[in-house]
């Protein structure tokens, strides 16, 4: 089964500085029929004005993933983390029994774009944790290359839940399958472009929820960045 969820159907926040689509309910948006997918419990696109950001706010007990398109995030937290997030490199934080952190666009004239990823995690009041790595595109042209994942395999950052993330970047002829477990869910979230998945059409923006399927097929992308989460049920 696979539901399609297009893009102009998120929630949408417009704070000035920040503006923000809410895959699932979050913060000011609530819709009882989306709550989450699986294990995964938030997807914002956030784009951050120039020289503005979130002040220091606090977390518990959940994995938290930043995936940046364009500009930078700054990031600080309580564990003594100083980084700057760049387009390519995938950012975990776990925040266990607590952490606060801020971040910050702190370019003058380039609005950060970058998205915000929730995952419950497999057990609560773990110790926090962050990790920060970088992936080529040609390491995601025209193929899925694992990012995130429980045991961190294949050079991924490690993230305490049942689930991995995948992203990958088609053009034209290019295509890709991901074998799935039918008793688990998957979820396709198309960053850019257009790409074609299970033979029906995403645009930036859209989604793809898919329960009770064997086999995700990539193929006819144009310009398409994608991300693809393999989910505990």
């Amino acid at each position: 089964m696979i539901t399609l969820r297009q893009s102009q159907e998120r929630g949408y926040a417009d704070h000035g500085w920040l503006k923000s689509f809410h895959s699932f309910s979050f913060a000011g948006y609530y819709d009882p029929q989306h709550m989450g997918w699986g294990n995964l419990r938030v997807i914002n696109e956030d784009r951050i004005a120039p020289g503005t950001g979130f002040g220091t706010h606090g977390h518990r007990d959940m994995e938290i993933v930043s995936y940046v398109m364009s500009g930078r995030l700054a990031h600080q937290d309580s564990m003594g983390n100083v980084q700057t997030i760049s387009p390519g490199e995938v950012q975990r934080m776990s925040a266990g029994t607590g952490v606060r952190h801020s971040e910050f666009n702190h370019a003058p004239d380039q609005v950060t774009h970058f998205l915000q990823i929730w995952v419950e995690p497999d057990q609560a009041g773990i110790a926090p944790g962050y990790e920060q790595k970088a992936f080529a595109d040609a390491d995601k042209r025209g193929r899925l290359c694992l990012v995130a994942s429980r045991d961190g395999a294949r050079g991924s950052v490690t993230i305490h839940a049942d689930a991995s993330l995948h992203a990958g970047l088609f053009d034209g002829a290019e295509t890709a399958e991901l074998v799935l477990d039918p008793a688990r869910k998957a979820y396709v979230f198309l960053v850019r472009g257009s790409l074609m998945v299970n033979g029906q059409v995403l645009k930036a923006g859209d989604a793809a929820l898919l329960a009770d399927e064997a086999l995700l097929r990539l193929a006819q992308g144009a310009d398409a960045e994608v991300l693809v989460f393999d989910l505990a049920p």
